[in-house]
């Protein structure tokens, strides 16, 4: 059985002005995503910069994510590193948290073999319980890609690797992935303009940075396309282009901030290294934000 079905959301994580994490606002975007219909929570991953939390802040951001969801939908934990000691350290906080999974990046810096893939995600994996999802993103992991080879491999032998959240815009290794699978493996889009595609290719959804500002049309864009309603799931898909490439012409999550913050929602600052968002892409992604009737 599947994690989720449908929309999940990279949630991102806000901060107060002097850099602390603000969790009464953590608590209302919770809420948000739940009202309209998000099928599962996704704390402390990249939109989440969980790469400048310390590991004490990135787990009380899990617990606390847990606590406030109170099982009402799947939450489902960044725990990845690049020190394979420290993403079993974080998988296994996490399941003591109550998450119902967890998402695994692709080890970063190192440049793993594929071998040293297998062996990482094994381990972790057979330090937990809980489900757990690769996270295959080369743009963001020193250009390592997790060859269909190897997810099918690590989904076959190991039994709670259950998926992938595939962010590698390359749909000919993900067809050859599910052609592979053989239904054993759960693909969900990493790249929100690529949803539709993906659903056709057989995935289960979406790890969405839009649903951060537009819950519901992301939710109804997978929940369309599982109905049957392919030209309704379609039509959500395309009129989201021109906020999602603005939502992604900065790196994320400069602009989903930025975004949330224009919409009153306080997402607050961001952690260094990254920056506030150029004036010029601003005004980019606030048009697009009113062309989507969001402003």
């Amino acid at each position: 059985m599947s994690i989720f079905t449908g929309a999940g959301v990279a949630i991102v994580t806000p901060f107060k002005p002097n850099g602390e994490v603000n969790y009464e606002k953590f608590a209302e975007h919770i809420e948000f995503q739940i009202k309209n219909g998000t099928d599962a929570i996704i704390v402390c991953g990249t939109t989440g910069e969980a790469s400048t939390l310390t590991h004490e802040e990135h787990l009380d951001v899990i617990r606390f994510c847990v606590k406030q969801v109170a099982g009402r939908i799947p939450v489902i934990a960044g725990t990845g590193s690049n020190c394979t000691e420290t993403a079993i350290y974080l998988s296994k906080e996490a399941e003591k948290a109550g998450v119902d999974g967890l998402l695994v990046v692709t080890p970063y810096y190192n440049k793993a073999t594929q071998k040293g893939l297998l062996e990482h995600f094994t381990m972790v994996a057979e330090a937990v319980k809980v489900p757990i999802l690769l996270y295959n993103i080369p743009g963001r992991t020193g250009g390592v890609n997790i060859l269909p080879e190897t997810v099918v491999a690590l989904c076959k032998n190991v039994p709670n690797i259950v998926g992938v959240k595939d962010a590698t815009d390359n749909f000919s290794q993900m067809a050859r992935l599910m052609a592979m699978a053989d239904g054993c493996v759960d693909l969900y889009s990493g790249n929100d303009n690529q949803v539709v595609p993906i659903m056709a290719l057989g995935g289960k959804g979406v790890i969405s940075v839009l649903s951060n500002i537009a819950p519901k049309e992301t939710h109804d864009m997978c929940a369309k396309f599982m109905e049957g309603d392919i030209a309704g799931s379609r039509a959500i898909q395309l009129k989201a282009v021109k906020l999602i490439d603005a939502l992604f012409c900065e790196v994320n999550p400069i602009p989903v901030k930025k975004a949330m913050n224009l919409m009153g929602m306080e997402a607050g600052i961001l952690r260094r290294p990254l920056t506030e968002m150029e004036d010029v892409n601003a005004a980019k992604l606030e048009a697009a934000m009113k062309d989507f009737g969001l402003l």
